[in-house]
């Protein structure tokens, strides 16, 4: 294996590592979830400027829907508790359980207590917005990124102007970009998989929420697929809006809900080894490691990260050939050998 060959792989290898270790797991993979969206619109538009413009109304569409759901949640809230909390505390009472909670006042301020003291739960406020915040803004710069490269690929585009044509930063480059794409190859091979999961989860989701008629169906169906293509915690976001859309209902169809997603969440992890197991042509079971694995090094994004490489790793050695060692070397007799024998 040639040096610029080798570099490459080191510099995707600490790609990832870093990507660990410094917490950057999320705009990684906006970059990835962001080009991948570029290059199906591509193939649809056949142009890459009609393309940048419908992924900008995706994510417009993305970021109004969040949105018009956190201000939802944030006016419904009272109200959801005045309505629940006394249901909740008549099915607690038959069974001679006692709340610390009778209203919505009194369970902000168990909340807050759970949370500590005035001050510890302030503290805990502010951190959880700069953590939104730095989210957000490399979400931007993840999708900024993303861009940047569908409009102008690789890594060094002033190749033809250099005065050494096959010089070694050339090279390292084309390496390096070799193995990035082959990386992105892999994770469009499992976002291909994503996607059958998480329709599979949509249409059973979207018979549950016009059955029970549920307020706001068009809107949750399009989170849920949405949310589907994101591996595991997806699902758990998306379930967590239908739970709370249906508390604004009742507490029966709340639980109700649960029940159902829950189950339906259960499925989507066998899918979830099943079907990404079968596209990248790995075994359930070494699937499940590596998502246990992924989610133990770098939390969410090696849940979504762990089939990517563990394809990219397939792919990759079955590309390098090994010739088999000889079972047995035979030891050949020169006559002055078997003269000594003698």
């Amino acid at each position: 294996m040639i040096t610029p060959t080798r570099l490459s792989y080191g510099v995707l290898a600490a790609t990832i590592i870093l990507a660990g270790l410094l917490h950057l797991g999320v705009p990684l993979l906006v970059v990835l979830f962001s080009y991948f969206a570029l290059r199906q619109l591509y193939f649809l538009t056949k142009r890459k400027w009609l393309a940048l413009i419908l992924f900008g109304v995706v994510v417009a569409g993305i970021a109004a829907a969040a949105v018009f759901l956190t201000r939802l949640a944030v006016l419904a809230l009272p109200n959801v508790a005045d309505t629940s909390i006394p249901s909740a505390s008549a099915w607690a009472q038959k069974r001679q359980i006692e709340l610390p909670f009778t209203d919505f006042e009194s369970l902000r301020q168990v909340v807050i207590d759970a949370l500590g003291q005035e001050a510890n739960y302030l503290r805990n406020v502010a951190n959880f917005a700069r953590s939104t915040t730095a989210l957000l803004v490399f979400g931007v710069l993840g999708i900024v990124a993303a861009g940047s490269l569908f409009i102008k690929t690789g890594l060094d585009p002033y190749r033809g102007t250099h005065r050494v044509k096959n010089n070694l930063y050339s090279i390292c480059c084309d390496e390096v970009s070799t193995r990035f794409r082959d990386f992105y190859r892999s994770f469009a091979t499992v976002m291909g998989a994503q996607i059958m999961i998480s329709f599979i989860n949509t249409i059973l989701t979207a018979i549950f929420l016009f059955a029970v008629g549920l307020p706001h169906a068009p809107l949750l169906i399009a989170v849920t697929f949405l949310c589907g293509l994101v591996p595991i915690v997806g699902n758990l976001i998306s379930n967590t809006i239908i739970v709370f859309v249906a508390l604004t209902v009742s507490l029966k169809l709340a639980i109700g809900a649960l029940v159902f997603l829950v189950a339906i969440h259960k499925l989507e992890y066998l899918l979830n080894s099943k079907i990404i197991g079968d596209r990248i042509r790995n075994p359930v079971w070494l699937t499940l490691i590596a998502l246990i694995i992924g989610e133990r090094l770098m939390g969410i994004p090696g849940l979504i990260l762990a089939p990517v490489v563990l394809n990219y790793l397939r792919v990759e050695m079955l590309t390098v050939e090994v010739r088999p060692a000889q079972e047995k070397i035979e030891l050949v007799k020169s006559p002055v050998h078997e003269s000594f024998r003698s």
